[in-house]
């Protein structure tokens, strides 16, 4: 049986120390008494149409829904079943743990000064190297959304994903996968506070719920900069698309490791259930996932 990632997710206390060391004027955003408190827009559902189990608070319970048409869309263009209801926010995304493979400089390798991370696309290596990461393909839409000025989008904030692959590896920091880079880039919003990576669904290792780490930074250009990091927080995947998913060839130590851990006893998600981070899924095997989320800073 796989073993869990070392020292894998030790928790914010843990990222801030090192997270001070390189952005200094970030501040202790976040106490350990209000992290649990922080909440995004609304919690997400699987492909199957089943909402989100956990139900631990009123607010959740009276704003979980799927497919809601945007209420205030800042223009037409503004994608609905993304969006959706903007009347919903008004709480920021829960800070989470970047982990110990976030690559961006906190913890040994830094691929946000990499020339070629700005990508859509960010299945193969670039660089030196241009290997694939193999599996199904997954679209994640991200909605940016400023807390401070009503929940209007956030254009122009820059965010970078990294996630593991198929087998539940991590490059940049996993043995043989060092010298790749491949699962990680960096994509700017655009004027409704959206933006979109082409990826593959994550595998799922031992001690952790499926997920997508993120970081939202203030602007493109300060991906690099001392304290311009707005939040960190994580994507929860959908249930219903992980038992599908890991049916298929090339995801059977995921397929092995999944029921190993579940949302409400993932030491990220637990405290409630990743109501709040649950992305909306939708989607086939054949023809490739779509996962949205909407993040409120």
């Amino acid at each position: 049986m796989t073993t869990p990632h070392p020292n894998h997710d030790r928790g914010l206390e843990f990222d801030l120390s090192t997270l001070l060391s390189r952005r200094h004027t970030l501040g202790v955003l976040f106490s350990a008494g209000t992290a649990a408190a922080l909440a995004a827009c609304t919690p997400g559902s699987d492909v199957s149409g089943t909402s989100s189990s956990s139900t631990s608070s009123a607010t959740a319970a009276a704003t979980a829904t799927e497919g809601t048409t945007a209420a205030a869309s800042p223009t037409a263009s503004a994608t609905s079943t993304v969006t959706r209801a903007f009347a919903e926010c008004g709480v920021e995304i829960p800070e989470e743990t970047l982990g110990p493979y976030p690559g961006d400089g906190s913890n040994g390798p830094n691929v946000l000064e990499a020339s070629g991370v700005v990508r859509r696309d960010i299945r193969s290596s670039f660089g030196t190297s241009t290997t694939t990461a193999e599996g199904v393909p997954l679209t994640v839409t991200l909605t940016l959304l400023d807390n401070a000025n009503g929940c209007s989008p956030l254009a122009g904030a820059a965010v970078y994903v990294w996630h593991c692959d198929r087998n539940g590896k991590y490059s940049l920091y996993d043995s043989g996968l060092e010298d790749q880079n491949y699962l990680r880039g960096v994509q700017e919003a655009d004027a409704n506070g959206q933006l979109t990576f082409s990826t593959i669904y994550p595998g799922a290792y031992n001690g952790r719920w499926p997920h997508i780490h993120f970081e939202v930074f203030e602007s493109m250009s300060n991906t690099t900069a001392a304290g311009q990091v707005l939040a960190v927080s994580q994507i929860a995947l959908t249930e219903a698309a992980c038992k599908t998913v890991y049916a298929t060839a090339g995801y059977e130590s995921s397929a092995r490791n999944f029921p190993n851990t579940t949302l409400t006893s993932d030491n990220v998600f637990g405290d409630d259930g990743g109501i709040y981070q649950l992305a909306t899924i939708s989607g086939s095997v054949a023809g490739g996932y779509t996962a949205a989320l909407n993040v409120t800073v």
